[in-house]
């Protein structure tokens, strides 16, 4: 198994109140890319928002056999997050997931 750092970009469609998206972060906390030597070395957030804009990345650390399962995990990770929040996967369309990192020992 390879650990990978993956970023997805995402779009809210409806305002996230601040206490939402504290509680988005700590649903996400266990996949924190911060925890890998990548993300540590990068200082990568777990989610990052763009100024002026709905938009937003998600940076997600995976443990998979591959790319493509690494990918469609992270999604998984993202859209069970994003639900225990109460967002529906209609209020925030998210893009491809894409590996920007793999922290293999």
């Amino acid at each position: 198994m390879t650990v990978y750092v993956v970023t997805i970009p995402g779009t809210f469609l409806k305002e996230l109140s601040a206490s939402a998206r504290t509680e988005l972060v700590r649903a996400l906390r266990p996949a924190d890319p911060r925890t890998t030597d990548f993300g540590a070395a990068e200082d990568l957030d777990i989610l990052t928002f763009y100024p002026d804009s709905p938009a937003f990345s998600l940076r997600l650390e995976v443990e998979a056999h591959d790319k493509a399962s690494a990918e469609a995990e992270a999604r998984k990770l993202a859209r069970d997050a994003l639900r225990s929040v109460g967002v529906s996967e209609e209020e925030v369309p998210l893009g491809q997931p894409v590996i920007t990192g793999i922290d293999a020992e």
